[in-house]
């Protein structure tokens, strides 16, 4: 329920022209409010007005939306959905028309705000809608507006100055970069002396060549930058050993994303492992790293070596689609990675008798601590899934568990659901599509399990064993927990909102 205060905040901001004049009046307390109804209806020309008016050196999007807490925050859900692309775009015209009125008139801009904060705004996944800004095209509109200011500032008088200006502001953010905007953002992060300065938290790339990879990090303010995901980019042991030695200036880098990267132990030549090595080193060297993810990269036998030189503990270990041995999951097992393990990515192995067995053995060094665990297409039938349980029930404090893609019956499935509801703090399981529910004959279902889709699966029957999984949580006094097959629309929390 709406306070009165924030009803009036909404009957206001809807009406711009007394928006406009009523700021004149009214105290600085009562901004942060009208920003959160301007924003609730969309009011992009109350936004630019409240935003160029701003009276307060931060403007952060987090505390005001309540983005950085959803599980925790007071605020009204609507306020903490990802804001749309009009209102994104409204408050970078408005900080873009602000600098550019102080250049021409720097008397103007000594007073007002110094940090925005965007982070968490953007969705990466582009499939949320026409009206949201994802990450990529968000990266592209701030790398934009840096330009911009910059080119202004050249063209006012004083613009030859290599000098700051007395005002400016420091936008931060989390940045995806690619091939095709890869220009834009150097030229933004290379700007001198600008009055719209980028400074990131999250840095994310895909098919970038080394060179290009190189550029973007030495171009990047080292302070703040917590993650770096490279993605998609070919690199090899050979090119990551050649990038992340320009890692090393982030000195708060705490999460470290290396997927799809061409790693395949099987590639080294006879006899000497002499890259994965130099590898290891590298990773070696950076204090406060606490989420690694390798996934889609041939490890087999190799895990002791790769993570040998680690300075901590990991709390976070993405290892998807890895070829792990048994003698992998004994070196997980006796690590000193072991008791600290909050989430754990195991998805993508064949989990037969044997590995199962050292599977379960991990779960059971980890169950103190693990909170999220994800072992999706890893061929779990109702049999090893039996197996599992009782290990995977002693994990109590276990929140996110991802299972899509294996091969369960409906009687699996209820079975999953009557073991779990022990566990207090379990709120969202990823389940698969049980294969009885498919339209398909079992045999045809064998050979491309892997590759199957929503569109085999007979919705009727689906739908009828989702609402009995439902009944069941309900009776459980479990109806609080998320049960889902959607990978989208229920997505799993990051690493630092565990």
């Amino acid at each position: 329920m709406h306070s009165l205060v924030f009803l009036c905040a909404r009957r206001l901001v809807s009406h711009h022209p007394s928006t406009r004049r009523a700021l004149d009046l009214l105290p600085a307390e009562l901004y942060p409010v009208l920003f959160q109804a301007a924003f609730l209806d969309r009011r992009t020309l109350a936004l630019q007005d409240l935003v160029t008016t701003w009276p307060f050196p931060i403007l952060s999007f987090q505390q005001l939306l309540g983005h950085h807490d959803q599980q925790h925050s007071s605020h009204h859900p609507s306020l903490r959905e990802k804001p749309s692309k009009l209102c994104f775009q409204a408050v970078i015209m408005a900080v873009v028309a602000h600098l550019r009125r102080a250049l021409e008139e720097p008397c103007r801009g000594t007073r007002w705000l110094r940090v925005l904060d965007m982070t968490d705004l953007q969705d990466f996944d582009t499939d949320r809608g026409p009206d949201r800004m994802s990450l990529w095209s968000g990266t592209v509109a701030l790398a934009k507006a840096c330009i911009e200011v910059s080119k202004h500032k050249n063209e006012c008088p004083s613009g030859a100055s290599t000098t700051p200006p007395p005002f400016g502001v420091e936008i931060r953010a989390d940045l995806f970069v690619n091939g095709t905007s890869f220009g834009v953002l150097r030229d933004a992060l290379q700007t001198s002396a600008a009055p719209l300065r980028l400074r990131c938290r999250d840095f994310r790339t895909e098919e970038l060549s080394i060179t290009g990879i190189v550029t973007l990090l030495e171009s990047l303010e080292p302070v703040g930058v917590r993650r770096v995901d490279l993605r998609f980019n070919n690199l090899g042991p050979a090119g990551l050993c050649t990038v992340l030695p320009h890692l090393t200036r982030f000195t708060e880098l705490v999460s470290l994303k290396l997927p799809y990267s061409n790693v395949d132990v099987r590639r080294l030549a006879p006899g000497t492992d002499t890259g994965l090595r130099q590898l290891a080193v590298q990773l070696g060297r950076f204090p406060c790293l606490k989420e690694l993810n390798f996934g889609s990269s041939r490890l087999s036998g190799s895990l002791r070596q790769l993570l040998s030189d680690l300075q901590a503990p990991l709390e976070s270990l993405e290892l998807a689609f890895c070829y792990l041995l048994p003698g992998d999951f004994a070196f997980l097992h006796k690590s000193l990675h072991a008791p600290a393990l909050r989430r754990l990515d195991l998805s993508g192995h064949n989990f037969t008798e044997n590995l199962l067995q050292c599977l379960c053995q991990l779960l059971e060094k980890i169950s103190t601590s693990l909170l999220h665990l994800d072992l999706m297409e890893c061929h779990l039938t109702d049999a090893r899934l039996a197996d599992l349980l009782p290990v995977l029930c002693r994990c109590s404090r276990l929140r996110c568990l991802g299972l899509f893609g294996n091969p369960l019956s409906t009687p699996g499935l209820k079975t999953l659901v009557q073991k779990t509801v022990v566990l207090p703090d379990l709120r969202l399981v990823v389940y698969p599509y049980p294969v009885d529910c498919y339209s398909r004959e079992p045999s045809r279902l064998a050979s491309a399990f892997g590759h199957l889709c929503e569109d085999v699966v007979d919705k009727e029957r689906f739908a009828a064993v989702s609402a009995e999984v439902g009944r069941m949580l309900a009776t459980s006094g479990r109806a609080d927990a998320v049960w889902t097959s959607s990978l989208c629309r229920h997505s799993a929390p990051d690493y630092f909102t565990l």
